[in-house]
């Protein structure tokens, strides 16, 4: 891999990327997924779901009742940030999260969603809710219809429109960045890691 052609640079990372959407074992297939939420920002791991390179798109899932997702309607500005030990590479996305609530994209990613999937959001009341009592909210799979979480599903869009990409290597770590205009017009430098 020629870490000195930004060509290839960009080559590397959209492949990380998507091999995270199906390797389980890739420390990007749970990226760290940060917005504000009222005015401070706030981090989670969420697993990757879908990597367009075309779209500048990654796609996760939600519980709709979740505090992120009324912090990203009112504000999308979001990031994702990937690192992994092992192939000495960090990825760091900027854009916005578009959310998407009983619509053909959420209808699309629930019927190819896992039976296991569901059940999460067929959890009463939502997620983050303060609770006297966790195991009141142990799944019972007998008598739950997991079709009813439907209701509570929700896909984040994130469309980044920045993407910084740093390898680490003994002879002197690469790091270029990414941009591109609202317009799709790419522009890309090196930076000092």
């Amino acid at each position: 891999m020629d870490f000195d052609n930004k060509a290839s640079v960009k080559i590397r990372a959209y492949d990380v990327l998507a091999d995270g959407v199906t390797n389980r074992d890739s420390l990007f297939h749970t990226p760290t997924f940060s917005n504000q939420l009222g005015g401070i920002i706030d981090s989670r791991v969420m697993v990757l779901r879908e990597f367009c390179d075309k779209e500048r798109l990654l796609r996760f899932h939600s519980d709709y009742r979740s505090n992120k997702i009324r912090e990203l309607i009112k504000d999308p500005s979001s990031a994702v940030l990937g690192y992994d030990p092992n192939l000495k590479i960090q990825i760091r996305l900027a854009g916005e999260t578009t959310v998407h609530h009983q619509d053909n994209i959420t209808k699309a990613a629930w019927e190819e969603s896992q039976h296991i999937s569901k059940k999460c959001y067929s959890v009463k009341d939502g997620s983050s809710k303060k609770v006297k009592n966790p195991s009141d909210y142990d799944f019972e799979l007998k008598g739950l219809d997991v079709e009813e979480g439907y209701a509570n599903f929700a896909v984040l869009k994130f469309n980044y429109c920045s993407m910084e990409f740093l390898y680490l290597q003994r002879s002197g770590h690469r790091r270029c960045k990414f941009e591109w205009s609202k317009n799709g017009v790419e522009k890309s430098f090196w930076l000092v890691p």
